[in-house]
């Protein structure tokens, strides 16, 4: 049996993420929504998934002392960030007058630019992006396997991340520039599209991080 802890601050549809686990795991498989830092603790693995704004998520975090339990987890144990659990694990966000975050992967998060036209049909682009949109893997990682590369995943964000290093993203997308959508480090894959919105492909990447070991 492998339990697996979804970080609950209060925000987002996070049901939808623990619905999509139990359903890949049956009873192999228990998924505990929580904001108990013992049980994230215990788990074998973590989800941080949602969407909103990053400075409620910072706030909430750091009021429950999770800041403190997802920093010391990651490396420890496979961990899942999704939206704006991936960007929370940048240095700093520019959202909400400027928001530090985890800092564990080097870099920022910046609001896509007003704008912005699609260079096809002459349209501006909407902010929030929100849809589907191609994903371009770049290397190879555990949780691609037997995703096609260029696959259709599910975005809604209206900021993007940017990593300082670009060797740290594992699949780009283009919405008027081009913007990680998928991170990855020690024991740790984020993704800025959401897997349990995306249908097939989405929750292929949710069964390659349950039977993830972690390594790269």
């Amino acid at each position: 049996m492998q339990n697996i802890a979804i970080v609950d601050y209060g925000m987002g549809n996070l049901r939808s993420v623990v619905k999509a686990v139990e359903y890949l795991g049956g009873k192999d498989i228990r998924a505990a929504l929580t904001a108990d830092s013992a049980v994230i603790k215990a788990a074998d693995r973590i989800i941080f998934p949602g969407q909103g704004a990053i400075g409620y998520c910072m706030a909430a975090l750091q009021r429950l002392g999770l800041d403190t339990v997802i920093s010391d987890a990651i490396g420890r144990k496979p961990f899942l960030g999704i939206c704006v659990g991936f960007q929370a694990l940048l240095s700093q966000s520019d959202e909400d007058g400027g928001t530090p975050a985890l800092d564990i992967l080097p870099g920022g998060v910046h609001k896509f630019p007003p704008a912005q036209v699609d260079p096809k049909t002459g349209e501006r682009l909407k902010v929030p992006h929100m849809g589907w949109n191609q994903v371009y893997q770049q290397g190879t990682h555990p949780l691609w396997e037997g995703i096609a590369d260029g696959h259709r995943f599910y975005f809604v964000h209206s900021f993007y991340v940017q990593p300082e290093l670009a060797s740290a993203s594992t699949g780009r997308c283009h919405y008027g520039l081009d913007f990680a959508a998928a991170a990855a480090g020690d024991g740790w894959f984020a993704t800025q599209f959401h897997p349990e919105k995306s249908a097939d492909a989405g929750l292929q990447i949710l069964r390659n991080f349950v039977a993830w070991d972690g390594s790269a």
